[in-house]
């Protein structure tokens, strides 16, 4: 966990080292900067900055392109902030053409992530398990991949790639799409939305070698939800979880709601809740003590 003076670990080195396992790297979605504390400390080795929760949490909106690249690098320059983990970072289409790419993966970079997320959707986007999504022409996506790629000052910066194409044209467009990525210089590849096991299989097979692949385990979302030990003999190297901490605190804020709005207090639900000293420990406070006995 971040301490407000500790010296930053090396995120992008260890995130290229943890790609580099024998098992898929997990990364939760985490929406701000609570969110992302907390899955440090459930004891994972890496933070994944949902688009999607971002969206939800700064405009109770859903995901159709509405938040900017700077609003999204404000986003993510907290969360770096408040771990000591690598932090992932979805950059939707990279909020224009390409030299609007160079723009938001020079922000990124900048804000201390350790890889952005880049999709060939169209703007403005939608969420990739949502219905009436449209991409935009390969060379046009191909043009933003080796504009990210030349883009970035530190060569661990890493490049993630996402195609939209299977719900658009089909899977045979994802893959070859995919392939195409690879080639412009993409560091993972990222095919979403497979609606079947057989199809999440074809896409495993035919781009086993091309390069490291991501599964997006969207919680409630097009893909069949695979176990951890499938995902691994499929050869994924990164696991998304996006929105389960999101969906998480949207339950957990709505039985509260309820409870005081039938009760009148709270009293009956506190006991589900963290008390109060609890809290204030796991958002630092015991380190601002330390901090303020040392300068008074």
């Amino acid at each position: 966990m971040a301490d407000l003076l500790s010296p930053r670990p090396p995120a992008r080195s260890r995130l290229r080292e943890l790609l580099a396992g024998p098992a898929p790297l997990v990364a939760p979605g985490a929406y701000d900067a609570l969110s992302a504390r907390l899955v440090e400390q459930a004891g994972f080795d890496v933070v994944y900055m949902t688009g999607f929760g971002t969206t939800a949490g700064l405009l109770g909106r859903p995901d159709v392109g509405l938040l900017s690249a700077t609003e999204m690098a404000d986003n993510a320059r907290r969360i770096v902030a408040a771990v000591d983990v690598p932090v992932i970072a979805d950059g939707d289409t990279g909020y224009g053409n390409a030299i609007n790419v160079v723009r938001t993966v020079q922000t990124y970079e900048q804000a201390g992530v350790a890889a952005i997320q880049l999709e060939d959707q169209v703007t403005p986007k939608r969420c990739g398990h949502m219905a009436g999504k449209e991409i935009v022409p390969l060379p046009e996506m191909l043009g933003k991949i080796r504009a990210a790629v030349d883009a970035r000052h530190d060569p661990d910066f890493l490049v993630i790639a996402r195609t939209d194409a299977v719900a658009v044209s089909g899977l045979d467009e994802a893959v070859e799409r995919a392939k195409a990525f690879a080639d412009a210089g993409a560091d993972l590849l990222f095919v979403e939305a497979p609606t079947s096991e057989s199809d999440i299989e074809e896409v495993a097979s035919r781009l086993a070698g091309v390069g490291p692949l991501v599964f997006n385990w969207a919680e409630g979302g097009r893909t069949p939800p695979l176990s951890p030990a499938r995902i691994g003999e499929l050869g994924f190297s990164l696991v998304l979880y996006p929105i389960g901490t999101l969906l998480a605190a949207t339950a957990g804020i709505r039985g509260l709601l309820e409870t005081l709005r039938k009760e009148g207090t709270p009293v009956s639900a506190l006991p589900g809740l963290p008390a109060f000293d609890e809290f204030t420990d796991l958002v630092g406070l015991p380190e601002v003590r330390e901090l303020e006995q040392k300068y008074r």
